[in-house]
């Protein structure tokens, strides 16, 4: 069986988390901190991340997906929705669009 480190070196990607704190830092010092900027209600992660999406489907820039990853953890850390919460779920509607390697191998 596999290591987590093992795992980990084809499953994840520290570039790209390093390409996210980089972009953290520098909208710190351009827009003022999220505690007050999505805390307060300033600013709206989920309609921004839509907007990154769409200027990834139009341009194939990977820089839109850092920064839509990144709206992603803000609405985590300041949720809007009105029944935000965490939950684990294994066996709810899954997200994975498509079918995957383990489906093949049991079909």
């Amino acid at each position: 069986m596999k290591s987590k480190e093992e795992i980990l070196k084809t499953e994840y990607s520290t570039e790209f988390d390093e390409l996210r704190k980089n972009r953290m830092l520098m909208s710190y010092f351009k827009y003022g901190p999220m505690s007050i900027n999505y805390k307060e209600g300033l600013g709206n992660a989920m309609e921004s991340l839509e907007v990154c999406l769409e200027a990834y489907r139009e341009t194939g820039n990977t820089e839109k997906l850092v920064d839509a990853a990144n709206y992603l953890m803000i609405e985590f850390l300041y949720p809007k929705h009105k029944n935000a919460h965490f939950k684990g779920t294994d066996n709810e509607k899954k997200s994975f669009v498509g079918m995957s390697i383990k489906e093949i191998e049991n079909f």
